[in-house]
């Protein structure tokens, strides 16, 4: 069955057409999912949200752009949905801003243990430095996606880095020490 056939009949609740959705996605918005939760049971619980509103909403996509794309919007909005009604922020002036630049080695840090450090930042940082660097939105977008102002969203961008590239300096020193 094509996507678009897929896609008509869930929007007339087909639960076959749901689940067939739900195995074709699944596993790409779950990694969405586990980059913009605390955790991997709280990444399910935003998972199963997002099909929620993925089949609540399915009648609102016109076949206009990605589905694919459409989809995944939903599923972050969904992650961050948990942030907005925290107050996980604070209001930055933007004049302390400080830019950081973050190099990384791959001879020296994998990409797993990269992911792992992004993953235990603290939540305001974690969202904001997923949200710029990894998906590519601009801090004009994350700020109306986190009801946050644009200054305290480069200022968490500053600080995840920051702390990013202190845990980085420790885990080379810690792998040079080992080596003497």
């Amino acid at each position: 069955m094509s996507l678009k056939q897929l896609i008509e009949n869930c929007k007339i609740n087909n639960t076959k057409a749901q689940g067939e959705l739900y195995k074709l996605f699944s596993g790409k918005l779950f990694a969405i999912c586990l980059k913009y939760s605390r955790n991997y049971a709280e990444a399910e619980d935003n998972l199963q949200d997002a099909f929620l509103t993925i089949f609540n909403k399915i009648e609102q996509y016109k076949d206009k752009g990605s589905f694919e794309g459409w989809i995944k919007r939903i599923t972050v909005n969904t992650a961050l949905q948990r942030y907005r009604t925290e107050k996980v922020f604070d209001i930055i002036n933007e004049n302390t801003i400080e830019d950081v630049e973050l190099e990384v080695d791959e001879d020296t840090v994998s990409i797993d243990y990269l992911l792992k450090i992004i993953q235990e930042l603290p939540d305001r940082y974690r969202l904001v430095f997923n949200l710029y660097v990894l998906d590519g939105y601009s801090h004009k977008d994350i700020a109306d996606m986190l009801k946050i102002n644009i200054g305290t969203s480069k200022s968490n961008l500053s600080r995840a880095r920051l702390i990013l590239k202190q845990t980085i300096e420790d885990h080379k020193s810690m792998q040079r020490s080992q080596t003497l």
